[in-house]
């Protein structure tokens, strides 16, 4: 018979023992790996110091915890200062044998809308993605021709009318750089699966940017450095954090902002899919700025192709982001306010065999 230490470790939902003075008492291990911290650091802590709500709820658990009565609160934005706040339902109750303490379950309802979001967006990257394929070829052939008889041009005229046949080529090109961008969504090859230290995969993004586009950024790392290794393709897993690096350094311009890396392992993250499998992705890597934010027309879409919100951006290197993960069988996920904008990869853990391997490698 399982005991009761045990349903209480293996509850896939956030919750908290609240005591008498509404101190924390006991959390279970989903709750650690919301607030990101353990059972050891939060026990004697008030509640309301570690949990950031959008409705006044201390009047309310008073009255819950006086009448021992059950409370319920619906889409609420639930922080803890370390995240973005997540839109979640409270389910607040009295503990059975411990008079005047409560139990707090937090349920984050953004999982399953992403989930069918992403979903959503994969279907629509390959529609959009097929058609794009289909009609490359076609478009870039006669746009070759079309460069080509504008520089034969240019070599007869003017310096005014130079500027004309200039403009036709650099269109050309430009349309031309947008449709290899397109093919290379289309092309890429399925991961090589292996097992992946994730902190070299982030030092070697880190180093290369500082190098490059983000010289103005200052990167800061917050490793786990008891993180399992992941498993993925360490080249493709670069790919998407360069990508979300740069657009983060963008998106600061040219006074800079800061840029935190951040892994940590929450054990309790799983997902079911809609055939019924399932799949844990215990390994969470976080690539935090603190840049203007993403634009609210824009936010709910964002890992959809050709949606951007850069002049003259093409829309894809977030559906590509979102392409790489999803084909590593991972998750993508991004809550955005002014000042704080986090988009966090979740990862599935190597297997030990892979783990093996990849030591003995090393």
């Amino acid at each position: 018979m399982t005991g009761v230490g045990d349903l209480w470790a293996s509850m896939p939902i956030p919750t908290i023992v609240i005591g008498t003075d509404d101190e924390i008492v006991d959390i279970n291990s989903a709750a650690e790996g919301f607030f990101n911290s353990s059972i050891k650091a939060m026990a004697g802590a008030p509640l309301w110091d570690q949990l950031a709500v959008d409705a006044p709820l201390e009047e309310s658990l008073a009255r819950a915890r006086k009448n021992g009565t059950a409370l319920f609160v619906n889409d609420v934005d639930v922080g803890n200062g370390q995240r973005a706040p997540l839109q979640c339902a409270l389910q607040i109750a009295p503990l059975v044998g411990a008079p005047q303490h409560m139990v707090l379950m937090i349920s984050p309802r953004e999982l399953a809308g992403r989930m069918t979001q992403n979903h959503s967006v994969k279907s629509a990257a390959k529609s959009a993605i097929g058609m794009a394929e289909m009609l490359a070829h076609e478009i870039k052939n006669p746009l070759a021709g079309i460069t080509g008889a504008a520089q034969l041009l240019s070599m007869n005229l003017g310096n005014d009318d130079l500027e004309l046949t200039d403009l036709i080529v650099g269109e050309c090109r430009r349309i031309v750089k947008l449709l290899e961008q397109v093919e290379q969504f289309g092309n890429l090859s399925p991961p090589d699966l292996r097992a992946v230290n994730i902190h070299d995969v982030l030092d070697r993004a880190r180093r290369s940017a500082l190098l490059g586009f983000g010289g103005q950024m200052t990167i800061i790392e917050d490793y786990d450095p008891s993180l399992p290794l992941a498993y993925g393709d360490p080249d493709q897993l670069l790919q998407v954090v360069l990508n979300l690096i740069k657009n983060a350094s963008e998106a600061a311009g040219d006074t800079g902002g800061t840029i935190r890396l951040h892994s940590f392992f929450e054990h309790s993250f799983s997902l079911r899919r809609a055939d019924g499998t399932g799949q844990s992705l215990p390994l969470q890597i976080e690539i935090i700025d603190d840049g203007p934010g993403l634009p609210d027309a824009i936010a709910a879409d964002i890992f959809d192709p050709f949606v951007s919100g850069k002049e003259n951006g093409t829309g894809l290197g977030l559906a590509l982001v979102s392409k790489i993960i999803s084909d590593h069988g991972g998750w993508i996920s991004v809550t955005s306010v002014p000042g704080r904008t986090v988009f966090r990869l979740s990862l599935p853990r190597a297997p030990q065999s892979a783990s093996l391997a990849q030591t003995q490698k090393d």
